[in-house]
């Protein structure tokens, strides 16, 4: 068994010439003993992990690397202790969540070997219903897509740095005219929004949306009815209540006419399952309000697509205030805490409000809040608390 995947290793090794290092590469803390990472699909964690691993300075023979949707393996203990017992040192399990009970098996590797045990799920669903088991033992860290400043240094092959939103709300004057001399603005943001977020568009840019509408549907048909307790026969109201939040202005539901539509009654609560389920397999960003709490059973105040690529690869139509304050929640969530407030459209970690718009946005609605700012589509620099909608594409 250790002979096939060492050659499975192998060529994944060779097929993997990545060389580019994510946001996420210098934010873990690689010491803990077990380590998870999760992610919606497609985001670039085989990719990370397999870097991670060649580039490691240990010998071939003392890292080993498993995909547990390519390979069968009965157990995966039996494999982690072979691997132990020929002085193993550490040990990657890719796509864990396709293995049966893999918790128990993680509990067991971790209470009995002498290994450093990294794990990866395509999707934050099992891991998440697991971590009760695993919370005592694994460190868990959530994977982003591409931020408009990944894109840009993929896209350029150049360099750009990355800032903290004290240092954007603080200094945002300078920070976007010195940017501004190292790209083009308008083409290279255009293209993020409709496509940048998956690092794969860069493998085939010509059937990436197409490829993005597929991945979206495997979530729908397959991730969810595999891990929660939902009949096949629903998946049909879950792709139409992602058509509905797709195809309107910033969305704050009416529940009632949520149900009308779908057809589902009163059932409340199996309307708020469906969000809860689409909201943890990273299709929709169901934002509440701060005051309401976060419950599976609270009424979210905005519920958005988990990025601006969905859009245009799962849509028929969208309005640009939609495009406007999905971009900014996807790159503020990545650090931060995103809730509704009362006034403006977004509060930040329960101190900054934010009200976004176009480049005639005014400043009138939220003046007198402390913390306030104007974030603004299609300006290229701020002036005093207005600040350019693409700068926040930066924080990552």
């Amino acid at each position: 068994m250790l002979d096939e995947i060492r050659d499975y290793q192998r060529k994944i090794f060779a097929k993997h010439n990545f060389s580019y290092k994510r946001y996420f590469y210098n934010k873990i803390n690689f010491n803990p003993k077990l380590i998870g990472i999760v992610g919606a699909r497609g985001v670039g964690k085989t990719t990370f992990l397999v870097q991670y691993l060649k580039e490691l300075d240990l010998p071939f023979s003392q890292k080993l690397y498993i995909s547990a949707d390519t390979i069968n393996i009965p157990s995966l203990y039996e494999v982690a202790e072979v691997f132990a017992k020929e002085d193993g040192k550490i040990l990657i399990i890719d796509e864990i969540h396709k293995y049966k009970n893999f918790e128990i098996e993680l509990k067991k590797i971790y209470d009995i070997l002498d290994i450093k045990v990294i794990f990866s799920g395509s999707s934050a669903l099992q891991i998440d219903n697991a971590k009760a088991d695993l919370s005592r033992r694994a460190i868990v860290y959530h994977f982003e897509g591409l931020s408009f400043r990944e894109f840009i240094e993929l896209n350029d092959n150049i360099a750009l740095p990355s800032y903290s939103l004290q240092e954007i709300l603080s200094n945002h004057i300078d920070i976007a005219y010195e940017l501004l001399t190292k790209f083009n603005l308008r083409l290279s943001y255009k293209e993020y929004i409709q496509n940048g977020y998956y690092p794969f568009y860069f493998e085939d840019k010509e059937s990436y949306l197409l490829r993005l509408n597929e991945t979206i549907n495997t979530v729908i048909e397959v991730d969810i009815p595999s891990v929660f307790p939902i009949e096949y026969s629903n998946i049909v109201n879950l792709k139409k209540l992602v058509r509905l939040v797709c195809e309107s202005l910033p969305y704050t539901p009416n529940i009632k006419e949520l149900l009308l539509k779908m057809d589902m009654k009163d059932d409340y609560k199996r309307l708020y399952r469906f969000l809860d389920y689409l909201h943890k397999a990273k299709v929709l960003n169901v934002v509440s309000a701060k005051s309401k709490g976060d419950g599976i059973f609270t009424k979210p105040e905005k519920i958005y697509l988990n990025n601006t690529n969905l859009h245009y690869a799962y849509c028929n139509g969208f309005e640009i205030g939609t495009i406007r304050e999905t971009f900014f929640a996807t790159m503020l969530k990545t650090a931060h805490e995103v809730s509704i407030p009362k006034r403006g459209d977004f509060l930040i970690d329960e101190e900054y409000t934010f009200e976004v718009g176009g480049k005639n946005k005014k400043y009138k609605q939220i003046k007198d809040l402390p913390d306030s700012y104007i974030v603004s589509d299609e300006i290229e620099i701020g002036s005093g608390n207005k600040i350019p909608l693409w700068l926040f594409g930066f924080l990552y």
